[in-house]
């Protein structure tokens, strides 16, 4: 897949993924929604690691700099 995150956008990512998953483990509660926000923090992760986004790909959307 071509790369559409931008080095910004990744590091927001990767914040917000901390702080979910930091919270979620503080609140130490088991429940749908902390574990959807668990996959959330994943997916962030996830995309924030690999420069890719299905979500923006599907809008046509990139915040990567062009070279």
């Amino acid at each position: 897949m071509e790369q559409n995150v931008g080095t910004l956008d990744r590091i927001i990512r990767l914040a917000v993924a901390a702080v979910l998953i930091f919270v979620l483990v503080k609140t130490r509660k088991v429940s749908l929604l902390n574990a959807l926000l668990m996959i959330a923090s994943g997916a962030l992760i996830s995309s924030a690691s690999s420069g890719s986004c299905a979500i923006y790909t599907h809008l046509g959307i990139s915040t990567s700099e062009k070279i």
